[in-house]
């Protein structure tokens, strides 16, 4: 009886396996298995990996090395020098580079300020549209569409003050005919304009698509408790759009910092220099003076600055995140 039972107890079942592996331990031809798919994955995504490394790390760190070498230009190309500040030292004794930097950092404020309100004005019309929602996001996507030199162009033609359009409303309404890109002031209003006309449909979407992520229900509370719409705005629709406000306000801060094409095809950066954006100012200093190593100090400092601008931003916008969610 008792050998009937250590011989049925020590059989092992049919179609089974007596030899399993020990709980907790993986299997070899699983381990192998995991490793073959990360090889295959980074096999995969070396040649985007190798594009990336040579469009945009080599050029960042050619720059730096530019930006802190003596640069010579001979028949066999550039040479690079011992290292030196001397660069730097000149960019920032130069008035040019601060009358540059100011009009940058002014017309990066107001261009993303008035793109930022409009924009959200614009989103909220298209929320509450029903059919014709669609329609209007094509026609309003249109200016964003444009290459930004064909645009600029075509409100070069607008602005000029012999036969442009703007021109000849201004001569019907103040009965004078002004010189808009003649002059410094009116001409950098023309240029937030066509920023602004062209940009606002790119914020406006992304506004958009953050108002259509808020639940039905949230408004439906608000109106149970008695808020009106203004209220509803500012309480409810605004700090949930907080988000997204600030990633199209990084994108556009990053585009509107590095402004070149809309002054050099509207006013080549005059009347004077009153135009003249930090891009300009360094695409002059390397292509039209050849000096290398200055047009790399100007790029160098110009990307330190807007990275510092970024990492500020959001730096506070995480505090005020941290802050809401606290109270």
């Amino acid at each position: 009886m008792s050998t009937a039972l250590q011989s049925k107890t020590s059989t092992p079942a049919k179609g089974g396996d007596s030899r399993s592996a020990p709980p907790g331990r993986q299997t070899p031809s699983a381990g192998s298995g995991a490793r073959r798919r990360t090889r295959t994955g980074w096999l995969f995504a070396s040649p985007a990996l190798l594009v990336v490394t040579v469009v945009t790390v080599f050029p960042v760190v050619f720059s730096l090395a530019l930006s802190f070498a003596e640069v010579r230009l001979d028949y066999g190309g550039l040479r690079l020098g011992s290292p030196t500040f001397a660069h730097y030292e000149a960019l920032l004794s130069n008035p040019e580079w601060y009358h540059a930097l100011a009009f940058t950092l002014g017309f990066t404020i107001v261009s993303v300020l008035l793109e930022l309100v409009l924009g959200t004005l614009a989103a909220l019309v298209l929320e509450r549209l029903g059919a014709a929602r669609g329609w209007l996001i094509a026609l309003l996507l249109l200016p964003w569409a444009l290459i930004n030199v064909v645009a600029a162009q075509l409100w070069s033609y607008l602005f000029n003050g012999t036969y442009g359009a703007a021109s000849w409303l201004c001569e019907q309404v103040l009965g004078t005919q002004p010189d808009i890109l003649g002059r410094p002031v009116p001409a950098m209003a023309a240029m937030v304009v066509v920023d602004v006309w062209k940009t606002t449909p790119f914020v406006a979407i992304v506004v958009l698509a953050g108002l259509m992520l808020i639940s039905a229900e949230v408004y439906e509370a608000a109106e149970i408790d008695g808020a009106g719409a203004w209220t509803t705005f500012w309480r409810v629709t605004l700090p949930q759009l907080k988000p997204i406000v600030a990633i199209a306000v990084l994108f556009r801060i990053l585009q509107a910092f590095g402004i070149f094409d809309l002054p050099f095809v509207l006013t080549q950066g005059g009347p004077g220099t009153a135009t003249q954006s930090v891009a300009m100012l360094g695409y002059r200093i390397l292509f039209q003076d050849l000096d290398f190593g200055g047009g790399a100090a100007v790029a160098v400092s110009t990307a330190a600055i807007v990275m510092a601008c970024c990492l500020l931003f959001l730096r506070v916008f995480r505090a005020q995140t941290d802050e809401e969610v606290r109270g």
